[in-house]
């Protein structure tokens, strides 16, 4: 199980370095579970916007209730230590990675929208971005999966969808183009990637597997397996067969940014 590899990760971690006992006592080492362990990680992430509200316990009940969120983030956290080279194990993606909890808050507030309190999602939602300058709409649906890489300026758009394993680097906007009503946010196919600085905007769709270059702005759907750059947004043609997927910490030696 990933709770036990990441706790084996960490008594590791504690015999090289003790002085971080306390830390990996009360962030990992004291749970038993992923699932209060997350619950724990996101409302320390999201404390210093919150006072007089015990938001962890509020976080464990959500977490209860909708296994799905733990389970996607446990496959965010996976899809992270298979393809970046910065991050060594799980325990590294756990605690230092933005995006996995960014993510993972996002799916709470979902949650929470879904109930029917959309006061609370857009408040959780307000906090995250303050916190972690992540702005992603309560209501926007997020796959499993993802690799969301820095994520520092990610905003995402309340009729957003994004499937599995979609990576999305820093700087990505999913918007609208203020011309449409009700849906009006893209629909990020499985296995795409946003990269750094891109906009896609409308009710558009951005095909499986395909690649949205650094800056490009895209209100066009692009279909599968094609790489777009530009502005506005222009398909270049195929993805190559070295840059298909996000599978492994090196891509045949070629860089792509």
């Amino acid at each position: 199980m990933l709770w036990d590899l990441i706790r084996e990760q960490a008594v590791e971690m504690l015999s090289i370095n003790p002085r971080l006992s306390d830390y990996l006592n009360s962030y990992i080492l004291d749970f038993d579970d992923f699932n209060d362990a997350l619950a724990f990680h996101v409302a320390e992430n999201l404390g210093k916007q919150v006072r007089q509200i015990d938001i962890e316990s509020w976080f464990s009940e959500v977490l209860a209730a909708n296994p799905s969120i733990y389970q996607a983030t446990e496959k965010d956290i996976l899809k992270l230590v298979t393809v970046n080279p910065a991050c060594p194990d799980e325990l590294t993606g756990l605690l230092t990675s933005r995006g996995i909890i960014a993510a993972a808050a996002q799916r709470i507030s979902h949650c929470i929208y879904l109930t029917g309190d959309i006061r609370s999602a857009a408040l959780v939602q307000s906090w995250i971005a303050l916190q972690m300058n992540i702005d992603i709409h309560p209501a926007a649906v997020l796959g499993a999966g993802l690799f969301i890489d820095h994520g520092i300026g990610i905003v995402i758009g309340e009729t957003a969808i994004v499937e599995d394993d979609v990576s999305i680097w820093h700087g990505v906007t999913l918007g609208s183009t203020l011309r449409e009503a009700g849906d009006r946010h893209p629909k990020i196919r499985r296995g795409a990637l946003l990269c750094a600085g891109s906009s896609v905007l409308g009710n558009i769709e951005i095909g499986e597997g395909a690649i949205v270059a650094a800056n490009a702005v895209v209100t066009k759907t692009v279909p599968a397996k094609v790489i777009v750059a530009g502005c506005p947004g222009k398909v270049l043609g195929a993805v190559p067969d070295e840059l298909n997927t996000l599978t492994s910490k090196t891509v045949k030696n070629k860089e792509f940014s």
